[in-house]
């Protein structure tokens, strides 16, 4: 099952990201794909302010992890330079922690990501507009859609 809605704007991403936001709960895991420049890191912005992060927020591409605190603590991943690596950084200690984390680039990890989550493609359909598909793995994600009323 997944859910596909339409944003005109990059600030429609971010309420609509915020708006997810405000109903995740401890330990959650969103991933996002997306090619560059599709606004998975503006999608992330909107997250962290539906989470109460006040400080700001950009993409983690050469450090791999940025980790924010919140009304949940947000760790933003960006993954794309583990491209090909076959070393685990310890991201089941991440993943098992109460903070929210979302992934970018998520499927150069595969083998590392729990089973449930929230998969998140954003779509670039114009300068402006965003498609957002998402596919929900597992009870707690379908809920978590249909509390959107996706």
């Amino acid at each position: 099952m997944t859910n596909t809605i339409m944003l005109n704007s990059p600030e429609e991403t971010e309420v609509f990201a915020a708006t997810l936001a405000r109903k995740l709960e401890p330990g959650d895991l969103l991933t996002l794909a997306g090619g560059l420049g599709a606004g998975k890191t503006t999608f992330t912005k909107g997250l962290a302010k539906g989470l109460g992060i006040q400080r700001m927020v950009n993409s983690p591409t050469f450090t791999i992890l940025k980790q924010y605190s919140g009304r949940l603590d947000l760790n933003h991943f960006d993954v794309y330079r583990l491209e090909n690596s076959e070393e685990d950084i310890g991201f089941d200690e991440f993943f098992s922690s109460e903070a929210v984390s979302v992934i970018e680039w998520a499927i150069f990890i595969e083998d590392y990501l729990p089973k449930e989550r929230l998969e998140i493609t954003i779509n670039r359909q114009s300068e402006q507009g965003r498609e957002i598909i998402l596919k929900p793995i597992g009870k707690r994600y379908e809920n978590l859609c249909k509390e959107l009323n996706l």
